[in-house]
This record gives C-alpha cells, structure tokens and sequence, in this order.
C-alpha cells in the first residue's frame, strides 16, 4: 500500500492544477499538431547523444524564457533551432517549447528529428542546418475538410493575401508577417494569413522556401483553414482569427516590384509568346549566342587565373558514405544516366551533391579518371563545379557542390511548374549561353556537352543556372570535325545531324541549347504535343514560322 501524503501537499497539487487549467483557459500556445520526423539513424554513444540533447535543450528554453526570444540556435555537438510565431505571447511560446521538446523526445535516440505545430518549430540534427531552407522532399498543403461560407470570393482575396506575404515576407526584417485582407465592407469576414521564415535563412532562400508553400497551401482553397510547412518556413491562412488585430504587420512597405518585370511588361511578353512572336524570340536568342560565343575577355568569376587552378580533392570513400548517410534514399536526389547522385554534409556543414559512378572495367575507369583531371580545373559560374573525388572498387564518386534548387525541368513542366518569372527565365537562357561559349571556345580545350536538356541545368538557391555534366563526355579533338560512332545525347533534344549521322560539332550543342530556350519560353516538353490534335512543340513553331513569313 502506498504512502499517502500530507493534506498540505494535496492542497498545492490541488492548487498548481487549477493554475494550470486557468492558464490554458486564458492563453493559446497553438499546440495544435502538424507533423513530425524523426532520423533513420539512431546515436552509437547513447549516453553521450542525450547528454548533449538535453544540453542543446536547455540552452533553447534559456533563450526563449529568459532573453524571450522567439527564434534561438545552439552550437553545441546536437545542433536544435527553435522558431515560434511572432505573435504568441513570450509564456505561449515557451508552452509550445515545452509541448515541442516532449512530443520529440518519442524520436528517442534518432539523430535528427523535427515537430511542427501551428504555433511553433522545432528540429535538431548532429550536423549544422540552419540555413536549410528546401529540402529535395516537399511538403503539400494540409487542409480542412469545410468550405469556407463565401467560397469565391474567398479564394481571391485569400490568394491575393497569400501571394502579398509571399512577396513582402522574405524583404522584412526577421522573416515575419501576419496580415488580414476584409472579405466585405461589413467588417465581419476576413481571412487571416501568416508566413514566417527561419531567421538564419538568406532572403533568397526565404523567397525561394515560400513559392514552394505558397504553391502548395494554393491547393487548399477554397477550404476554410490551410497550411504548408516546408524545412525552412511555414505559412497559413484561416477564415477564423487565429492571431490579434494589433499584431498584423504592415506589409505594404514591401511590395515593390523589386526590379523585376512591370505586369504591364509581362502581359505584353505573354501576347508575344503566344504567337510567331515566339519564333523571333528564339532566332534572337540564337543570334545572340552565335554572336557571343568567340573569344572575349573572361570576367572576374567566371574563371580563375592559370596559377589557382588545381587538381581534384580526393577524398575518403568513408567520409562521402558518412555525409550521404550510407548513400541512403533518403539523400538520393535523382538518378541520371551516368549515375545516381546524393546530397552530403561534410563535417564542416557544407552541403554536396555526390554522383555515383558504376564503372564496369579498368580502362572505362582510367578514362574517367582522366576527364576528372581535366575537368575539376573548369570553374565558371554557369557550370556545375566539380570539387573532387572518391575511388573504390568499382565505384567511382564525383563530389560536385550543391544545386539548392535542383533541375531546371521541374520548374517548367514538374512539381514546381509556374514558378519562374519571366526576368528568371531570361537569365536562365543567357547563363546557359555563357557556359556553352565557355566550354566551346574560352576552355583550353574544346569540351562538347552532347546532352544539353533541361534536366542537365540546375539552379542555385539564386536561380542562377549551371550546366551540369558536361566532364562526362567525351572532348573534341584539335580538328573539331569527326564522326563519333559512340551516341550520347537525349532524342528530342538532339541534332538531326547528330542523331543519324554521328557528326559531332559544337553545333550539337547549340541546337540542344535552342531546345531548351523554346521550352524555357513555352513552358512545354519538346517532345509532348501541344494539343491531342496538332504535332509537337517544335513542329508547330515551325510552321508559326514559316506562316509568319507567307504573311509578310
């Protein structure tokens, strides 16, 4: 039988509960749950992984109770970063902490984890992510079930709101806006938005963290309530207030148009598109790559001086399986024909992209090795940089740096679809041809790509374009005219020429490069019809073209 306690105790225990049930009546820590994660991988030192959790933890709470921050970080061995809503109260923000840290302890021993609720964030991973922003897996919209009572009229002013947060969020200092957009003059309706960023975050990682949520939490409308969360920012919107009136942020301040294109400009863009206007854009494009592609006096940044070129860093096979976590699916990124690539952190937090060769013979593997040598001395700012390499058996690992944004064809035709802005596209198609010329004309050696498409040029966490791939094929030699009886290219993308013939040029390449500048423009694969009742992308430019020409 146990012992029983004192009346007094029973009194305050008695009296701490009622404490705690007035507090939860009278405060809203949004403890609503989201989602969770936790790390495949559990910690080998046991004791040693929850000494230091337990100390990453403590310091967050210090932070958030006692210097009543809203955003907090550790630097101990468990890396933890901590984020609540602005506009929780500093005792709501630390009930979320708590709620937090309880609810992703069920993670145990796993050496990464993450929760999210409606009021707050919070992750931990045993190498430094904090300027992670968007991870290769996304996150769709997480919706309700009930319609909002005025659907139309709803939707538009909630994605007018939302797109407002999307463009003003990332230009506001801490990453933070709450807004309200009226629904009618009454007064009574609205609907209440937030989106927030993590404060480690770059601008542009904030903007490019939220399109991928505003695109998502889209799919949710005209639903009542909606939210999308991605790594590195969070939004939602709700037909029911869900923060106070004194506490929206002014956004106005932020909604310029931050140089890019005028919506009178884009709409006059779009009209053009959508005719011949279409063919001369991309003769233009042509001509101007044609014109541009001789020999010019190289830029700072676009390649180093002879005396800074080095060879690859060759690096241990145990470091590269440890930073893809054993080359898990988990980190896998993609899968190409030479190979299938993973993202890595190295010990010192940087991120890489690891591409994993199978090579099935020794002289297939010296020839690698010999375009590796070459290739690692190319530096440009619009070609994938090659930083080093791993050999093992018969696996052969190419470290390159890492694309935040990944390949351009998920941008046009994938989950990411209508993303781009038009000033993003035309950079995109003038970086793409400063690294053709490069590689054609300003590299000591003719380098010939052989499969430029869409898939092949990867974005940064800028947009700025790099080709990618291009070490992996074979190097023209000194006559720059030969027959190749050894195909590499992609149908659709390829050069007539090419394709049936085996005649390979740099021409190979600027074709390529047209291809993927009509795509870039259109929106549209090459090789998909543009209606169930016409031919495909290029037949019909064609004959836009030549009808274009009967009319003048």
């Amino acid at each position: 039988m146990g012992t029983c306690w004192p009346f007094k105790h029973i009194v305050l225990v008695a009296f701490l509960a009622l404490s705690v049930s007035f507090k939860a009546a009278n405060s809203d820590p949004q403890t609503k749950y989201i989602t969770h994660g936790c790390s495949t991988y559990n910690a080998t030192d046991m004791r040693d992984f929850f000494n230091n959790l337990n100390s990453s933890f403590a310091d967050l709470r210090n932070q958030i109770s006692q210097q009543k921050k809203y955003f907090a970080t550790t630097n101990h061995p468990v890396y933890a970063l901590f984020q609540c809503r602005n506009y929780l109260s500093n005792a709501d923000c630390v009930s979320c902490y708590d709620t937090a840290v309880s609810q992703i302890r069920n993670c145990s021993a796993a050496t990464g984890a993450r929760v999210l609720f409606d009021g707050c964030f919070l992750r931990y991973e045993s190498a430094i992510f904090y300027q992670e922003t968007t991870p290769q897996d996304g996150y769709g919209g997480i919706c309700s079930s009930k319609n909002a009572s005025q659907p139309t009229n709803f939707q538009t002013q909630a994605v007018a709101l939302l797109q407002d947060l999307k463009l003003a969020t990332p230009r506001i200092n801490g990453f933070f806006a709450a807004s309200k957009r009226q629904l009618s003059s009454n007064g009574k309706d609205a609907v209440y938005a937030v989106a927030q960023c993590i404060e480690t975050a770059s601008p542009s990682g904030c903007r490019d963290c939220l399109n991928i949520t505003y695109s998502n939490i889209n799919g949710c409308l005209p639903k009542e309530d909606g939210r999308a969360y991605h790594a590195g920012c969070f939004m939602r919107y709700s037909a029911t207030p869900f923060f106070a009136d004194n506490q929206t942020t002014n956004i106005n301040p932020f909604l310029g148009d931050g140089g890019g294109l005028s919506k009178k400009t884009k709409a006059i863009i779009g009209g053009v598109v959508g005719g011949a206007g279409l063919v001369l854009i991309l003769l233009a494009l042509f001509l101007w790559y044609q014109l541009n592609r001789k020999p010019k006096k190289v830029q700072k940044g676009d390649i180093l001086g002879a005396t800074e070129l080095q060879g690859p860093v060759v690096y241990s096979y145990r470091v590269l399986k440890s930073a893809t976590k054993d080359f898990s699916e988990e980190n896998k990124l993609g899968e190409g024909g030479f190979g299938e690539v993973y993202k890595g952190t190295l010990s010192n937090g940087i991120f890489v992209a690891v591409k994993k060769l199978s090579l099935i013979s020794d002289r297939v593997k010296a020839e690698f090795e010999s375009e590796v040598r070459l290739i690692s001395n190319v530096h440009h700012r619009n070609l994938v940089r090659l930083l080093g390499c791993a050999d093992k058996g018969a696996d052969l690992l190419l470290v390159y740096e890492y694309m935040a944004n990944g390949s351009l064809d998920r941008y046009l035709y994938g989950e990411k679809k209508g993303l781009l802005s038009w000033k993003q596209r035309f950079n995109i198609i003038f970086g793409m041809a400063r690294g053709l010329a490069y590689l054609h004309e300003q590299y000591h050696v003719c380098i010939i790509h052989r499969d430029i498409k869409s898939s092949n040029i990867l974005l940064d966490g800028d947009f700025l374009p790099k080709i990618a791939d291009f070490g992996l094929a074979k190097l023209l030699p000194d006559d720059r005219s030969h027959l190749s009886t050894r195909f590499a290219g992609t149908l659709g993308y390829t050069a007539p020429e090419y394709a049936t013939k085996g005649h390979l040029t740099e021409k190979v390449d600027t074709y390529s490069f047209g291809i993927v500048a009509l795509e870039i423009i259109s929106g549209m694969r090459c090789n998909t019809k543009v209606d169930p009742d016409s031919g495909y992308l290029l037949e019909q430019v064609y004959l836009i073209f030549l009808g274009s020409l009967l009319i003048r």
